[in-house]
């Protein structure tokens, strides 16, 4: 079907990554290989079943559990988020993209659910980052998803967002990454469960994935792991904690506070699930994959 392994072992032999794991499917015909190691010293086999950050792949998940909020009649595409984000009850758009952030105008209509959705809610992040308002956004607001650690409590979170205007009008353009952070504090208002817990039972235990969530579970970790300079390696997606050996050494792993989703997602937050992605001095490596069986 495919030259999986010599095509992922070709970037280990070049020192683009230290390892990798694969799989590719078509119908019932399944290739699986993982090569390399979890990091550059070699001290431990990559693995089927070694766990991985799943970054920006909690976008789609944070969706879905959206939808299922949409089919339970909890919420409804075309609802105004204000009904569970009342921070978002008045926003204001710069009047131009570029232009400065203190001349702004009322949004021409409310946000809605279909807008997180779609990213078109008006917040995120375009082509060019240097237009003001999303620098405002970048650095007050959208923290490096690696540092999880860094985030705001959600509530805190979204009096931030409210504070800085609208890059687009709702509806008008496609913007990246905000619309799934939204969503992750819209599923844990409308549903009454933290995100963690609506992503483990509606989707992760449902769909038998025992190693997706915030946290790793300590017996699924390595004991041991060394990193250098400015590798990172075994980033992990956990339950409510993310773990990470970023240049450093460590002995056991240290959890950081609790990310988004995607933040994440897995995120997504980012809590876009599922989407948070860490970093940290002292972290974990693990040997556990959500994707792989």
């Amino acid at each position: 079907m495919s030259n999986l392994r010599d095509m992922l072992s070709s970037y280990v032999s070049d020192g683009s990554v230290p390892g990798a794991v694969a799989l590719v499917a078509r119908g019932d015909d399944i290739e699986v290989a993982a090569v390399g190691s979890i990091d550059v010293q070699g001290s431990v086999p990559m693995a089927r079943d070694t766990i991985f950050r799943s970054a920006s792949i909690s976008k789609p998940i944070t969706a879905a559990a959206t939808m299922m909020l949409v089919d339970d009649g909890r919420i409804a595409l075309d609802d105004p988020v204000s009904k569970w984000l009342p921070e978002l009850q008045s926003p204001v758009v710069v009047r131009t993209p570029d232009g400065p952030v203190e001349d702004v105008v009322p949004a021409a209509r409310p946000i809605t659910v279909f807008d997180l959705l779609t990213f078109r809610a008006g917040y995120g992040f375009p082509a060019d980052f240097s237009l003001s308002v999303v620098a405002l956004l970048a650095s007050d607001v959208q923290a490096d998803g690696r540092e999880p650690q860094r985030r705001r409590a959600p509530g805190e979170w979204m009096a931030s967002l409210a504070r800085i205007p609208l890059v687009y009008q709702p509806g008008q353009a496609w913007l990246y990454n905000t619309g799934s952070d939204l969503q992750g504090v819209l599923i844990a208002r409308a549903s009454g469960r933290t995100l963690p817990d609506f992503l483990a039972e509606r989707i992760f235990e449902p769909l038998g994935m025992a190693d997706s969530g915030f946290v790793v579970p300590a017996e699924k970790t390595v004991a041991s792991c060394r990193s250098t300079g400015s590798s990172r390696t075994a980033v992990l997606v956990s339950r409510t904690r993310w773990w990470a050996a970023n240049g450093a050494s460590c002995r056991r792993s240290r959890p950081a506070p609790a990310g988004w989703s995607g933040r994440s997602t897995t995120g997504s937050p980012s809590p876009s699930c599922c989407s948070p992605r860490a970093s940290s001095t002292a972290g974990a490596c693990c040997r556990r994959s959500p994707y792989a069986r």
